[in-house]
């Protein structure tokens, strides 16, 4: 595990994480598929092209997981993150297609510190990932759960 830079002091409302960048490949998009989502426009080139997203396309949910480990990689591996309780909504506006690069960020919306739980906080993210062309494909909405700084430093 890595040691935490960011604690809940740190994302205060504004502030903007970028993710880590991901390049979509054909392999890929067809290798989640096959397992998760076997639609015609994700596992067949021809059937992609044929289809109103106009060409190989990644499944929302793979967009989504490439999102959670660009999140991870671009700075939630490096915060007192102790998960999520869920997520309050997601959005796939645009396709993902095969040789995409996705880059995006996460901004805090909101933070407070819970009651019920001394030392944690929770903060709500706006995230954004978009493709080579500056183009939101995914936005999603979510609170995360982080240790305070105090708390940490009070518990050596």
């Amino acid at each position: 595990m890595t040691e935490s830079v960011y604690y809940f002091e740190d994302f205060s409302v504004g502030r903007v994480f970028p993710l880590a960048s991901k390049l979509v490949t054909a392999d890929e998009i067809v290798e989640f598929a096959a397992e998760f989502d076997p639609q015609p426009m994700h596992i067949d080139e021809a059937a992609g092209k044929a289809s109103i997203l106009g060409g190989l396309s990644a499944s929302g949910w793979h967009t989504a997981s490439m999102f959670m480990r660009m999140m991870y990689d671009g700075w939630l591996s490096s915060s007192s993150s102790e998960g999520s309780p869920g997520i309050e909504f997601m959005e796939w506006k645009r396709p993902v297609l095969d040789g995409d690069t996705l880059s995006g960020r996460s901004r805090v919306i909101e933070s407070r510190t819970l009651r019920s739980r001394p030392g944690i906080g929770i903060v709500k993210f706006l995230h954004e990932v978009e493709n080579q062309r500056g183009e939101i494909v995914m936005r999603g909405e979510n609170p995360i759960m982080m240790r305070l700084r105090d708390a940490e430093e009070n518990a050596a």
